[in-house]
């Protein structure tokens, strides 16, 4: 199985960032968990209602990663790091 490339939302740049100065910890597990779900997207749980079309996976217990897989392309969108409960709200 070939690995998907990768993208990441400015938001979630911008997320970095900060949590490389504040949370090396996060910041590595997070870059980790990218890599890993680059080689198996699909692995991953697919999230319902508002968040249809994305995927997600907890990196340090509290806090969730969520993407868009594009099968055509081969390529893994990373959309957002941000705590669970900010994750889950609903609008």
């Amino acid at each position: 199985m070939s690995s998907y490339n990768y993208l990441l939302e400015e938001g979630l740049i911008s997320f970095l960032e900060k949590a490389y100065k504040k949370d090396k910890k996060l910041y590595e597990a997070a870059f980790k968990k990218m890599e890993d779900i680059a080689k198996n997207p699909h692995h991953y749980k697919p999230l319902r209602y508002d968040l249809k079309g994305r995927r997600r996976v907890h990196i340090e217990k509290s806090f969730v990663l969520t993407f868009r897989i594009n099968d055509l392309e081969k390529k893994v969108t990373f959309i957002d790091l941000c705590h669970h409960d900010k994750v889950y709200m609903r609008k």
